[in-house]
């Protein structure tokens, strides 16, 4: 049984920095693909950050970019976002995820709300 757990949400101020984390049990994060998702009030959940690939290779999506970083830590088996110049269109719940590479995710945390103030 797969589970992912994440943590380090919150809120913080513009311009701030948070550091999300997400511990994963029944399933090894080098070999499975990893991402972050969000969702704002109102709005569809939308792909953040993810491993793309076995080898680490990453993928960033454009309103993010240069701000946020995906990484993981295998000895650990998590999978960390960290995001800096946080703004207040960053607010929504952040969810960790995992599949197969090339499939669906079909493993879902229970998100951690991160709160921006302008």
């Amino acid at each position: 049984q797969v589970q992912l757990v994440e943590s380090g949400g919150g809120l913080v101020q513009a311009g701030g920095s948070l550091r999300l984390s997400c511990v994963a049990s029944g399933r090894t994060v080098s070999s499975y693909a990893m991402a972050w998702f969000r969702q704002a009030p109102g709005k569809e959940r939308e792909l953040v950050a993810a491993f793309t690939g076995s080898t680490g290779s990453t993928y960033h999506a454009n309103s993010v970019k240069g701000r946020f970083t995906i990484s993981r830590d295998n000895t650990k088996n998590t999978v960390h976002l960290q995001m800096n110049s946080l703004k207040p269109e960053d607010t929504a719940v952040y969810y960790c995820a995992s599949g197969r590479y090339g499939g669906v995710y079909d493993s879902w945390g229970q998100g951690t709300q991160v709160t921006v103030s302008s």
